[in-house]
């Protein structure tokens, strides 16, 4: 049995995408000779949004637990001096001085072991101290992990590997200067060069990497959907006296979301005898949501409903209500949300592949530059391979398509989904193509 000390800022119960990635090894490394020790904070969803993330642990010793599948060592969380003024009074009043403080840490965390994060690395040299391990496996974000498995592995001579869930300083990030740029760029590349091998989800990820980390083998594990999660569903029948369109997660500001509400508020104007309904789950823009629907489209007010974040294991259940699925167009982005989609079995509509007010809000707010030879429609192309739903060009095709899907409701009783060919995505295929690249790392070493 092969012991690795898995690093993972973000893991359940957070509900978050990122922090799927890392559950999943931990909940499948034990099918492939491997045990898993997870290293991550103490979380609890008390907020049911973007506060949880900053939120006090109600303990202030570290936690570990033995399961079958592993050990999960959980540490204490205490918010910095920004982030207990931002509970405090909200996240509007004392901006300056929060960037401030926040600007400090950001900096300094990569010269001394210090802000909340770095609990992770006490309790991890803490374990290392007393326990041997094979190999480690940090994910990021966030990225000063990386420093820490660094630390760790020169400390206790053992090897690590990186895994990017999204490019590290290739991004370009709102209102960043050259200064951060420029320092993160250094710390990457100087931590990076350490680590055994290099993994991350997509192509694309993988040449933005490559642009600044030269000479290092890189893999490609993508994420997935847990097939397990799928049972409870199965037996989930859709709505048939209302076309309901669901949405889960981030909706970024490149994202043409008012587009979205001004099609459905121009069709039922059209249409006042058809039903439509949006269900919105965990959204980040609740208020913003909250305030369009009372000032800009107060035609659909009563068509919207938005519900709080719930656990990742109930997402596909609540998913699964709807009858077709909302994916905004993420270009050269692949994420997480479409796995999750495309495990529900519904129809999944994609918006827009060329719409040319989305393409405005993507030359404005998209955070990613484009790479030669990386497709900028990695979604529609899984979508087209998988037939799992409608590429939609535009918001002129938005309104056709709805026309189509009402009258299939009504006449079907479902929208039909003709999805296949997705058993490669799962979860534990991915873990079990992990499990092998860390083998053979250590064969490798052994030579």
């Amino acid at each position: 049995m092969i012991n690795v000390l898995i690093l993972a800022y973000d893991f359940p119960p957070y509900v978050s995408v990122g922090g799927l990635r890392p559950y999943h090894w931990y909940k499948y490394f034990h099918r492939f000779d491997i045990y898993p020790i997870v290293v991550t904070r103490q979380w609890s969803n008390l907020h049911g949004n973007h506060l949880d993330y900053i939120s006090k642990s109600e303990s202030s010793n570290t936690l570990i637990e033995n399961h079958p599948e592993g050990t999960l060592i959980r540490t204490p969380y205490k918010p910095n001096l920004a982030n207990r003024i931002m509970l405090k009074h909200g996240d509007t009043k004392y901006s300056l001085l929060r960037r401030g403080i926040t600007a400090f840490y950001e900096f300094s965390q990569w010269l001394w072991k210090i802000g909340p994060k770095s609990e992770l690395y006490t309790a991890a040299r803490g374990y290392l101290k007393t326990n041997k391990v094979d190999i480690i496996l940090v994910t990021g974000e966030p990225f000063v992990l990386f420093s820490y498995a660094d630390a760790l592995s020169k400390e206790f001579k053992t090897p690590w590997v990186a895994d990017y869930r999204d490019p590290w300083t290739q991004r370009k990030i709102k209102n960043s200067s050259f200064v951060f740029d420029t320092w993160n760029a250094y710390f990457e590349k100087k931590i990076v060069q350490s680590a055994a091998e290099i993994n991350t989800v997509s192509d694309f990820c993988r040449l933005q990497i490559t642009r600044l980390i030269k000479d290092k083998q890189l893999n490609i594990i993508t994420n997935g959907f847990d097939a397990e999660a799928r049972k409870p569903t199965v037996s989930i029948e859709q709505p048939s006296d209302v076309l309901t369109i669901g949405f889960a997660g981030t909706i970024y500001e490149w994202h043409p979301i008012k587009s979205i509400l001004s099609v459905l508020e121009s069709y039922l104007a059209a249409h006042p005898s058809d039903k439509i309904h949006i269900n919105f789950y965990g959204i980040n823009i609740e208020k913003e949501m909250n305030t369009m629907l009372t000032t800009t489209y107060k035609g659909i007010q009563t068509n919207v409903t938005i519900f709080p974040k719930v656990p990742n294991d109930k997402i596909i259940e609540e998913l699964s209500k709807n009858n077709v699925l909302l994916l905004f167009n993420d270009y050269s982005i692949l994420g997480t949300k479409i796995f999750d989609y495309l495990m529900s079995q519904r129809k999944i509509l994609l918006c827009y592949a060329d719409d040319g007010d989305a393409l405005q809000l993507k030359d404005k707010y998209y955070t990613l530059e484009e790479v030669a030879g990386v497709s900028q429609q990695l979604q529609a192309e899984m979508i087209e391979n998988t037939e799992s739903g409608d590429v939609i060009k535009d918001a002129a095709h938005l309104y056709l398509l709805l026309e189509k899907l009402v009258e299939e409701l009504k006449t079907q009783g479902k929208i039909e989904s003709t999805t296949k060919n997705i058993e490669q995505y799962s979860r534990q295929f991915q873990t079990e193509r992990l499990a092998n690249i860390l083998k053979d790392i250590l064969v490798r070493r052994q030579k």
